[in-house]
Order: C-alpha cells, then structure tokens, then sequence
C-alpha cells in the first residue's frame, strides 16, 4: 500500500505520466547513464555472485526447475554475462584508451566510419537494441584510430540505454577526444522492446542524429547522407 502510494505520488511530479508511458515513449531521459553513488563499492567478482544469487530467485519464482542440468549454471552464466559483457560500459574502468595522431595528412574533409554494428540493451525492458552507427568527423589537428571509434561506441552501447542518450553520448565524447564540434553520429536500431513485445512491430527501426559544428550546415549534412548511401 506505501508503495502504491508512493508511485502515484511521484507520477504526479511526471505530470501525470505513468511508468509505464515513460518506459515505451522514451520520456524524462537525460545525458548521463542514471547511476547510483556507491555504483563501484562491490568488486566485479562480488556484483556477480549477488546476480546469480538474485537470478537464481527469480528463476525460481517463474518455475523453473534450477536442477535440470540445462538449468542450474544459468544463473552464473547471467551473473558473468551481465558484467564482463553487456553491461561493461558501465564501468569506467572498461573505457577504451584513446591515443590520437598529427594528422600529418593535412585531410581536412569529413572522415565517416560507417555501420559500426553494435548491440545494447533498453534500460526500460532489459532486451536487446540492435543497430548500426554511423560516426563522422572533421579534423581539428588530430586524428583517431578507426577501430577507435568502434570501440568508443560499444562501450556507450554497453550499458542499458535510451537511443537518444547513446546518440548524444557517443557525440560528446567524441567532441571532448577530437577537440572539435565538428562531431556526426547517426544511429539507426531496432528495438526487441517493439518488436518482442507491446504493439509487436517486427519492421520498425528508429533512427536519431547529432550534428555539431560544421556538420550543422545542411550542405555538409546532405554530402554525409551521400556518402552513407554509397
């Protein structure tokens, strides 16, 4: 009853939006990865032996039979997947180490790394975002290792995540790195929590975009959808 009380008074704040409504139209998002202030105060080992413990439970509660031979090292296998794989991005530990180089080729045109596949997960139903990120850039001076880029992308997408923030993030980054504005991302994904579940839609994929700088002219925006129709 506390608790029936308590969500409708914070739905209230919400303008009235239920957590549910916030959960499929991707309301009330923000920049950074909602996270908690003792995130880090269990060691990676210690974190998975508390999911297994909790995924054991759960396991349990649906009816699954945890002694069936298929079934009893589920809960490890989650634990280990959970923290060494999809959600590793969520430790700063995990970032990728980023050396740039004097663009000694004096290349001052937009340089785009294109379908970088990606998995991640939404944050509001722990199932999977499969997509493609496109990534550009203009030089400011310097410039990065492509496999770079990648690796900035899956460790944003490594995380439970909202499209819009994974977008936003992975330009940030880039602008702080690159030292320039001159930052594209265009990411086009499909979401399990659509196509699984809810309305069901197994065609849709959403896209969304970031164009800093240089890239905000339409010119330089119509030359970058060019080259990724190629």
């Amino acid at each position: 009853m506390i608790t029936e009380i308590k969500e409708k008074e914070l739905e209230k704040k919400l303008n009235g939006f239920s957590f549910e409504e916030i959960g499929d139209d991707h309301l009330y998002t923000g920049l950074k990865t909602p996270m908690k202030l003792d995130a880090f105060k269990l060691s990676d080992e210690e974190k998975k032996e508390k999911i297994s413990h909790l995924f054991s439970e759960i396991m349990d509660v649906i009816g699954l039979d945890l002694t069936d031979d298929s079934l009893k090292g589920t809960p490890k296998r989650v634990a280990k997947m959970y923290i060494d794989e999809i959600f590793s991005g969520l430790n700063p530990a995990n970032k990728p180490k980023v050396a740039l180089f004097e663009n000694k080729y004096q290349y001052n045109q937009m340089l785009v790394d294109k379908n970088i596949t990606f998995y991640s997960n939404c944050e509001h139903h722990f199932v999977p975002i499969i997509g493609k990120a496109h990534v550009a850039y203009i030089s400011s001076g310097k410039v990065i290792g492509l496999s770079k880029l990648n690796r900035i992308v899956q460790y944003y997408a490594k995380r439970p995540q909202v499209q819009e923030r994974l977008t936003n993030q992975i330009a940030e980054e880039l602008k702080i790195i690159l030292n320039t504005e001159d930052i594209a991302v265009i990411i086009d994904a499909k979401h399990l929590c659509v196509s699984s579940r809810g309305i069901k839609d197994d065609t849709s994929t959403t896209v969304t975009s970031y164009f800093g700088g240089k890239f905000q002219d339409q010119a330089k925006i119509a030359e970058l959808q060019n080259t990724l129709n190629y």
